[in-house]
């Protein structure tokens, strides 16, 4: 397989899923500002949406969308935990976490990240951005992890997502249990050798 991903953005989410389940894989750089590859290969030509991660599978089916991406790792490695069976309540509420944090929290941060952003504008994003956050918050109190005692593909999503509020300005100083959440989280040997892996971790 090969999972093409740009460090520090989404893909990181696939790229932590990866090593938690112990897959074999090949990263492809994929510049999200040059959209090309290292090798001059126009990225466009591969995902004509431009934007990573991207799954390409043994035999060339290409898989798309972070959350569909996650989930079918997870099930290559049943045995990880890293998602609960398909048709079950708990499967659904893994996707019911993976569907807010890519429309609540993945794309809430979006505009904050855009030049063209109004300044007012980006004041209104980050105060809807801390509502959700502080739900999330309230969320972990009493739990390790999002669905209970089993690490999942949605941790690793979480974790990417809140990675970009230093950058743009969004304070979490005062969730004091999502900080502890996202050092649990930091510290899984997978999640460090992603981190590493994309050069954001010495």
């Amino acid at each position: 397989m090969k999972l093409y991903y740009s460090p520090g953005a989404c893909s990181l989410s696939p790229h932590i899923a990866l090593h938690e389940a112990g897959l074999a894989f090949t990263p492809v750089l994929a510049s999200t500002k040059s959209h090309k590859l290292q090798d001059g290969t126009d990225y466009y030509t591969i995902n004509p949406l431009g934007y990573v991660p991207l799954l390409e599978l043994d035999d060339g089916t290409r898989l798309r969308e972070g959350p569909a991406i996650v989930q079918y790792i997870a099930d290559l490695a049943p045995h990880k935990n890293l998602a609960p069976a398909n048709g079950t309540l708990a499967r659904y509420r893994l996707q019911e976490w993976l569907t807010f944090i890519g429309t609540e929290l993945h794309k809430g941060f979006a505009p904050l990240f855009r030049p063209t952003t109004p300044e007012d504008y980006k004041g209104i994003a980050r105060q809807q951005l801390q509502s959700r956050l502080q739900w999330v918050d309230s969320q972990l109190d009493g739990k390790e992890w999002l669905m209970g005692e089993h690490f999942s593909v949605a941790d690793g999503y979480l974790f990417t997502v809140c990675n970009w509020s230093k950058s743009v300005g969004v304070d979490l100083s005062t969730f004091q249990h999502l900080q502890a959440y996202l050092a649990r989280v930091g510290a899984r040997p997978a999640v460090q050798t992603a981190l590493k892996a994309e050069g954001l971790l010495k």
